[in-house]
């Protein structure tokens, strides 16, 4: 296990949970994503057909992001698998040239042809819009962030898909009237939040621009979010948790305390964390239901990243960094190949936790 994992888990009170002890941590979030990249059954497409032409399997339809049940989810599988090339260093050799002989099968010239081709097609626009294509961003972004030659020639592979999914962000940005405050796949906050992480690793302005200035039009006036209503039974997202999270990237740090205090009024300021309850799962072989370990686990790197955010001597900090580690021992723990309905996804989730992505 990285030294840099094991300070994180210590940070989280994890390591007291038995967390820190499991070394293979890492690789056991691996598999999962390696397990799925290119499985292609069972399957869930959400597939626009304009004619009979259009009935195709999966791999057909899109051939690079096939697999993991949903496009998304074969998204954000890869991002784990490139995330922890970079980051797991402790990774088994054989394991390091697994993932990277997945990948390579994955990122071809002609599969982005074929992808690049299903975006462009007539009553596509919405494709996976916006969490989807918000995942896709953070691959890309990931590739940019790392000095590898692997890095540097699957991103090369990836951009003409980049370029079109670009497009369809800044045509569809301008024309988003209201912030989409739902707990799930349509949720604006959180794919705002690595739409704008993607701008600052490309360096490109007038992207950070929008994604910022749209933030500020949706989130700047928000106070009293009602916390208490969440979760709901299908939430990965918590929508007051996610926009405080999206918020303290775009305010510096005395705006973003001073607009935390009307936002989140009830935050303890006593050090406890059982002010916030995590999500409880009565069926993991539900999808839907499953949801909520994934709440457990986006919750925690939001409970942290906010209270990163805040000053050091903030009376705040204590009780949403106790809150994070409750969460995150509650979605770690559920994080396993048992059962196809949570384990195709959720790796990514605790992947993005524990290397803190989002900071």
């Amino acid at each position: 296990m990285t030294k840099r994992l094991i300070a994180l888990l210590l940070v989280l009170g994890l390591a007291e949970a038995g967390f820190a002890a499991e070394a293979g941590l890492e690789a056991r979030f691996s598999r999962l994503a390696q397990d799925c990249v290119h499985r292609e059954y069972p399957n869930k497409i959400a597939h626009v057909m304009n004619s009979a032409a259009d009935a195709g399997t999966p791999s057909a339809l899109y051939p690079v992001f096939y697999g993991c049940f949903d496009w998304h989810s074969a998204v954000h599988g890869h991002w784990l698998l490139v995330r922890q090339l970079r980051t797991a260093q402790e990774l088994p050799p054989e394991m390091q040239d697994e993932i990277t002989a997945a990948l390579n099968r994955s990122f071809t010239p002609a599969g982005v042809t074929a992808e690049v081709a299903y975006f462009e097609a007539e009553g596509r626009k919405a494709f996976e819009r916006p969490y989807g294509i918000a995942w896709f961003l953070q691959l890309t972004a990931e590739l940019r962030e790392w000095d590898d030659p692997r890095a540097r020639a699957w991103l090369e592979t990836l951009l003409p898909l980049e370029t079109v999914i670009l497009a369809h962000i800044r045509d569809w940005l301008p024309k988003l009237a209201y912030p989409i405050r739902v707990g799930t796949h349509n949720q604006s906050m959180f794919a705002f939040g690595l739409f704008l992480d993607w701008a600052r690793a490309a360096d490109d302005i007038a992207m950070t621009e929008l994604v910022r200035d749209k933030t500020l039009e949706f989130h700047r006036g928000d106070v009293d979010c009602p916390l208490a209503y969440e979760p709901s039974g299908e939430d990965f997202l918590s929508p007051c948790l996610m926009e405080a999270d999206l918020v303290r990237r775009v305010l510096d740090r005395e705006e973003f305390t001073a607009w935390l205090t009307t936002f989140l009024p009830g935050i303890p300021t006593d050090g406890s964390g059982d002010w916030l309850t995590p999500g409880v799962v009565l069926d993991p072989t539900d999808g839907k239901l499953v949801h909520l370990d994934g709440v457990n686990l986006s919750r925690a790197w939001n409970l942290e990243n906010i209270a990163a955010a805040l000053p050091e001597n903030d009376p705040r900090r204590a009780s949403l960094l106790a809150a994070a580690r409750i969460h995150a021992e509650a979605g770690i723990a559920n994080v396993s190949a048992e059962n196809y309905e949570g384990s195709h996804w959720l790796a990514s989730f605790a992947t993005y936790l524990v290397t803190k992505r989002g900071l």
